[in-house]
């Protein structure tokens, strides 16, 4: 697994670790079973803290990507590919209304009237 983390971008390092892997899950080159590299091993190896990777892969996790099984690691799931990339586009909604400052209720009937018009 290939994970690069560029200190140049706007983009927070998480979430160039959390969207490498989905990347990589959704191209195929990371398969269902492939056991992620440990927390402390990935941060090390790109030069970030622990709590940076903890935190790619608690959402990796919370969209379903991946699960952890204690010490046998963070293992990547069989997903509903559209389930998942539903899931990743909600995160990613998410992150940008916060960004603007939307109220969390106006960001649901943000999304409501979306789906009414499609």
């Amino acid at each position: 697994m290939d994970i690069r983390v560029d200190a140049t971008s706007p983009t927070p390092p998480y979430e160039q670790v959390r969207a490498q892997i989905i990347a990589g899950i959704e191209n195929g080159s990371t398969v269902a079973g492939t056991r992620l590299p440990p927390v402390r091993t990935l941060a090390t190896d790109l030069g970030l803290a622990a709590n940076t990777v903890a935190r790619a892969y608690k959402e990796l996790e919370e969209a379903g990507y991946v699960e952890t099984r204690g010490r046998a690691g963070t293992i990547v799931r069989g997903t509903d590919s559209a389930s998942a990339r539903a899931a990743e586009a909600a995160r990613a909604y998410a992150d940008t209304v916060r960004r603007l400052g939307i109220a969390p209720d106006d960001a649901v009937e943000l999304v409501r009237a979306a789906l009414a018009d499609g």
